[in-house]
């Protein structure tokens, strides 16, 4: 009788925890996708990554700008993890680039 309570037990937190943890494992891979981006923004730009939260944010902002003009071009790749990393990596390097433009030309070096 107690393996039969515990499998039903088991079961249940199946049911009900699945999609929290299901979130979880989404936003840690997102997370991993946003800091390669960055990593390979900071390569490109710089020959080195800034470290990891400069580059999880430099990859987040790059997400954001490279969706954004990746959509005035009619272009969609942010279907999956290869797109995503596309399009953040294009963004973050256009985000770097933008702001050496209109600041000083040291910035992110």
């Amino acid at each position: 009788m107690p393996i039969f309570v515990i499998l039903i037990l088991l079961i249940l937190a199946l049911v009900f925890l699945g999609p929290l943890i299901g979130l979880a494992v989404s936003l840690a891979i997102q997370l991993g996708v946003w800091m390669l981006a960055g990593m390979f923004a900071g390569r490109i730009m710089r020959g080195r990554g800034f470290g990891p939260a400069a580059d999880i944010l430099l990859g987040l902002l790059g997400g954001i700008v490279g969706s954004v003009l990746l959509g005035v071009v009619g272009i969609n790749l942010s279907g999956g993890i290869i797109g995503g990393l596309i399009v953040g990596t294009l963004g973050a390097v256009v985000l770097v680039y933008v702001a050496r433009a209109l600041g000083r030309s040291t910035f992110a070096q």
